[in-house]
């Protein structure tokens, strides 16, 4: 046990270096913010795969496969079909806009209006809650595994995650991403899954130990497994957090090839997740709480040393969504809340954040820093103070989806779409997705979960697409001259438009 501890404080302390060496790269803010948009495939895989495969991925993962079976690969499934879909289908055009937020195309495709606007408060919280809901659950393995208490490990932890975001931005969190990549690809598919199978006996055996359900691919039952693609796999293709990843990308290609290997790589990783779990139940049926599955099977199933590689897996793809979800959040609030605020048209209708005259500068670049550490410090305090981060999450999540979906993907996909369809389409279907939720929560209905229901997002998402296309055809046409602009763009690069 003290040297599965030690093998966990070792990665944490390396975690630090790649602060350090990301810090030499980062000379400009298109460094600091999308790695100077460089990454070659291999680099940009282990990032975006690293990125959405979070303690839901991974934790998550193998305690749904220790309940349902094979079901439950269902759940990391959603997420490799949202970044497959990303990647093949919008990838290209969004590396080709030379952007950095989620707001900046709002405001290149439909132009400048509250549709944008909107967008950025709703980016803020769901990035924010995203960061706390990660530092909580990291913090929480920190508890077992060190014996702190919870504001410690959240301040520990958090600390690390943030000393080598704010040091290196983008370059620190890509290289940090890829060596958690490359650790959580030895410790689940080179160590929990063969060494875990082995110790129950082996795949006959756990058909023997195991009922028929834990081999139906549909046990959890259609209702959850919708739930997880409206949510997952939705949310995944217009998050900041993930199109910030797009983003570093040095071609399209390598953001369509790379991110769609990405995604295939988490549709297995689900896969594998769930037969851990499998063959931990297979072990034994005494554990409590699925959460603790994953740690039961680094300590119990896997010998010493190699177990501490495991839970360093399960700490890196936390890590990795966090330090991911911390400056998506700062380039948000500096990129487009900032000049909300001071009234202040956005920095440049490209999107890069400039300093006096159009030069960069070295104030540019510590003031990236500096927004990065204060709402790094904003994340410790939501992780440490409030206690149902998690509902705090699913509300934005739900917004996200419910009311910004159709709007986003509505502007990328469809030429008549207007900026003023798109911004009461987020009104209506935030309203919609806010208000049922409420309804749910009140009148506490036997068969509704109140805040972590799904209607919220069906009445939201319907909502919002019925104002969409019927306020497109009714109002005036986006104007030529930014829908010109916005296709050549898209179809061309920045470069040329």
């Amino acid at each position: 046990m003290t040297l599965n501890l030690t093998i966990v404080a070792v990665y944490l302390v390396g975690m630090l270096a790649f602060g350090w060496w990301g810090k030499a790269r980062a000379a400009s803010s298109e460094d600091y913010l999308v790695a100077g948009r460089r990454l070659g495939p291999v680099l940009f895989t282990g990032t975006m795969a690293a990125v959405v495969l979070g303690g839901a991925a991974t934790v998550g993962g193998v305690g749904l496969g220790y309940e349902f079976g094979l079901s439950g690969a269902w759940l990391v499934a959603a997420i490799g079909v949202g970044v497959l879909i990303l990647s093949m289908a919008f990838a290209p055009i969004l590396a080709r806009l030379k952007i950095y937020t989620v707001s900046q195309m709002l405001r290149l495709r439909y132009g400048r209006g509250g549709a944008s606007h909107a967008s950025s408060f709703v980016m803020l919280a769901y990035t924010l809650m995203l960061a706390a809901t990660s530092t909580g659950a990291y913090a929480s393995i920190f508890v077992v595994l060190f014996g702190w208490d919870r504001w410690l490990s959240v301040l520990v932890g958090g600390g690390i995650v943030l000393a080598y975001s704010v040091l290196g931005g983008m370059w620190s969190i890509t290289l940090a991403d890829m060596a958690q990549f490359l650790i959580m690809t030895v410790g689940l598919f080179g160590l929990m899954l063969p060494l875990s199978i082995a110790n129950a006996g082996g795949w006959s055996a756990m058909q023997e130990r195991l009922g028929a359900e834990f081999f139906d691919i549909g046990g959890m039952g259609l209702q959850s497994i919708v739930t997880y693609f409206v949510v997952y796999t939705l949310g995944l293709l217009i998050g900041q957090d993930v199109w910030q990843r797009v983003f570093t990308a040095r071609s399209p290609q390598v953001a369509q090839i790379g991110g769609a290997t990405a995604g295939l790589y988490c549709i297995l990783y689900g896969i594998a997740g769930a037969l851990i779990g499998m063959a931990a139940r297979a072990a034994t049926a005494d554990i409590a709480s699925k959460d603790d599955v994953y740690a039961w099977v680094a300590q119990n199933l896997l010998p010493v040393g190699l177990g501490g590689v495991a839970l360093a897996a399960a700490v890196a793809a936390m890590m990795s969504t966090a330090s991911g979800a911390i400056i998506a959040a700062s380039t948000v609030m500096r990129t487009d809340i900032l000049p909300i605020l001071r009234g202040e048209a956005a920095a440049s209708e490209d999107g890069v954040v400039e300093g006096p005259e159009g030069v960069e500068t070295d104030a540019e670049l510590a003031a990236n820093r500096r927004w990065v550490l204060g709402l790094g410090f904003v994340v410790l305090v939501l992780a440490i103070l409030v206690p149902d981060v998690v509902a705090a999450l699913t509300i934005a999540y739900d917004i996200l989806v419910g009311g910004l979906f159709v709007a986003i993907v509505g502007g990328l996909v469809w030429k008549r779409g207007t900026g003023t369809a798109a911004l009461w389409s987020m009104v209506v279907g935030t309203v919609g997705t806010l208000g049922t939720m409420a309804y749910l929560e009140a009148t506490a209905a036997a068969r509704f979960d109140g805040v972590y229901a799904n209607e919220p997002i069906y009445v939201g998402l319907a909502a919002s697409a019925v104002v969409y296309v019927v306020l497109s055809l009714l109002t005036q046409p986006t104007p030529r001259p930014v829908l010109g602009a916005w296709r050549h763009r898209a179809r061309h690069g920045a470069q040329t438009a």
